[in-house]
């Protein structure tokens, strides 16, 4: 059984920045691609940021040439650093594997940007 656990959310201004982390325990993340998302009040679960085995990233339009996800196999773990963040970023952060998804869903990370 995989367990996830992110951790790094709060508050923070517009233009801040914010680095989440999610760490993974139960199996070995290496060989799997790793993604973010995120929910935003009232709306359905998105895909934000993507990180094959391989390292190669994809990122939806919203948060492209401002988020950035990374990956430490040896600490399986998995980060996103945002930065210029925007009140539209408002949202609970997940990390969770590529689909199919059959991981369970850790509780989260809520981020909030106001000013």
């Amino acid at each position: 059984q995989v367990q996830l656990v992110e951790s790094g959310g709060g508050l923070v201004q517009p233009g801040g920045s914010l680095r989440l982390s999610c760490a993974a325990s139960g199996r070995k993340i290496s060989i799997y691609g790793m993604a973010w998302y995120r929910q935003a009040p009232g709306k359905q679960r998105e895909l934000v940021a993507v990180i094959q085995n391989g390292g190669r990233t994809n990122y939806t339009d919203s948060v492209k040439g401002r988020f950035t996800i990374s990956r430490d196999n040896a600490k399986n773990m998995v980060f996103l650093q945002m930065n210029s963040l925007k009140p539209e970023d408002t949202a609970v952060y997940y990390c969770n594997k590529l689909a199919p998804i059959n991981w369970s869903w850790g509780k989260g990370t809520l981020v909030t940007v106001s000013s």
